[in-house]
């Protein structure tokens, strides 16, 4: 009868040949998937409670003002700002950034524009009066007043 040899060494090799495309996929995915911040915040904000919120669908109709006392209180003083964008305005300068907004939209979404107002809680109604006057000279009549949800 004919022995069978067995054999003593198995090598148990793993094929690694597609694993730099499997990482360089997952890399390209999260760098296409991630937002990143779009502005940075020159004003505090510490929001109000609401005990009723709702989500809105489609956010790129939404432009965002951010009313509240400024973080570099040296330069800017101590008085609430405005800040659309990246860059501190005043209430006379709205009209002109809700049609630099509407032109950034396409034809038919220019008047579906929302202007998102995130007020600091401690902003007195004054500013943002102003504020919903000069949103109503420039045509922007859709307001959403931003807060976060109460504690339970």
């Amino acid at each position: 009868m004919a022995k069978f040899k067995k054999k003593t060494k198995t090598e148990e090799n793993i094929p690694t040949s597609a694993l730099p495309d499997i990482i360089f996929m997952l890399l390209f995915f999260f760098m296409v998937t991630t937002v990143l911040r779009e502005q940075e915040l020159l004003v505090s904000q510490k929001l109000p409670e609401a005990s009723q919120l709702q989500k809105l669908e489609k956010k790129s109709l939404i432009s965002y003002l951010f009313i509240g006392k400024p973080k570099n209180t040296g330069v800017y003083g101590t008085e609430p700002r405005i800040q659309a964008n990246d860059a501190l305005i005043t209430t006379n300068d709205i009209l002109l950034w809700v049609n630099q907004e509407k032109d950034k939209l396409s034809e038919a979404e220019r008047d579906q524009i929302t202007i998102s107002l995130k007020a600091d809680r401690e902003v007195k109604m004054g500013p943002i009066a102003d504020i919903q006057f000069e949103l109503r000279e420039a045509d922007a009549r859709k307001i959403l007043y931003a807060s976060v949800g109460k504690n339970k």
